[in-house]
Order: C-alpha cells, then sequence, then structure tokens
C-alpha cells in the first residue's frame, strides 16, 4: 500500500513538475487580433511600385498574377505592422530601385531627373538663337566700290547691248 501511494504522489508530483515546466498552451493566450490593413494604404503602396511582369504598369493596375501577389506581400507586411516606407525598402532591397516607378533623386538615378531638363534648357536655347537669326533684317548693301575703269566698261556694255 505504501509503495501504492508513493507511486501515487510520485506521479502527481511529475504530473506537477511538467505542467509547472511547460509553457502554456496556445489556448489560453489570446489569439493576436488580424491587423485590419487599409486597402488605400495597399494601393497606395502599390502604385509606387512597377510590375514585374507588366513593367510599365504599377502593382495597383497590373491584372498580372505577379502584381496580384505583390499587393498581397503588401498586405502581409503592412499587417505585420511595417510601414509603408519599410514595405516600400522590402521590395528595393529584393529589386532594386528599377522597381520604383519614381527612382530616389541622389546618386546616378539622379540622370533621370537632371537629364530632360537640360535637354530642353538646350533645346529651348537653341530655338532662341535660331528665331533670333531669323528675324534679324537683311544688312542693306553698302555703296559699292567699284574700281572707276569695270564701272565704265560695264556702262559701255549695258548700252551696246541696248542698241
Amino acid at each position: 500500500m505504501t509503495r501504492g501511494l508513493a507511486g501515487a504522489a510520485l506521479a502527481v508530483a511529475l504530473a506537477a513538475g511538467v505542467g509547472w515546466a511547460a509553457p502554456a498552451p496556445a489556448a489560453t493566450q489570446p489569439a493576436p487580433a488580424a491587423t485590419k490593413v487599409d486597402e488605400q494604404t495597399v494601393r497606395d503602396v502599390a502604385t509606387q511600385l512597377r510590375c514585374v511582369v507588366c513593367q510599365t504598369v504599377s502593382v495597383a493596375d497590373s491584372p498580372s498574377e505577379t502584381a496580384n501577389q505583390m499587393r498581397a506581400i503588401i498586405r502581409e507586411r503592412l499587417a505585420a505592422g511595417d510601414s509603408p516606407a519599410q514595405v516600400l525598402a522590402y521590395f528595393v532591397e529584393r529589386y532594386g530601385d528599377w522597381i520604383l516607378l519614381s527612382p530616389p533623386k541622389s546618386g546616378f538615378t539622379l540622370l533621370v531627373w537632371v537629364v530632360p531638363f537640360v535637354g530642353l534648357g538646350i533645346g529651348l536655347v537653341l530655338v532662341a538663337i535660331t528665331v533670333r537669326r531669323w528675324s534679324r533684317a537683311p544688312q542693306a548693301a553698302g555703296p559699292s566700290q567699284l574700281d572707276p575703269a569695270v564701272r565704265e566698261r560695264i556702262r559701255r556694255e549695258m548700252s551696246e547691248t541696248d542698241r
């Protein structure tokens, strides 16, 4: 009988020890509330990203399956607590600056922003120079500086042709 009581006490002690040392079951913890993601925020982020399939269309406007998956990733990352800037950084890390429809205004991509304006400025200067040259009045010819001998020869030949 004492053996039975000792075995039962040991079993209770082991069960209590295991229960005390084991982590709390997940059912006792409150489930994390599903973070509501604003679809407008998803769309705002998606409009800044280039679709990797369509390439000229934003992820928000692309009908491709890849764009749909990218929108799902945006939604998941926003639900996980990432900010829109962090979501954009995630895609830039994976694909590079190319994935942004509006590349950053620094480094080599600064040329994308500067070159069109420089080209436009050069074109305007060339047009202004051309218009200025066209609008100038032709210079009047000054008095001729003909040699008197040549003048006399012209007069004589003109009079011979009149006869």
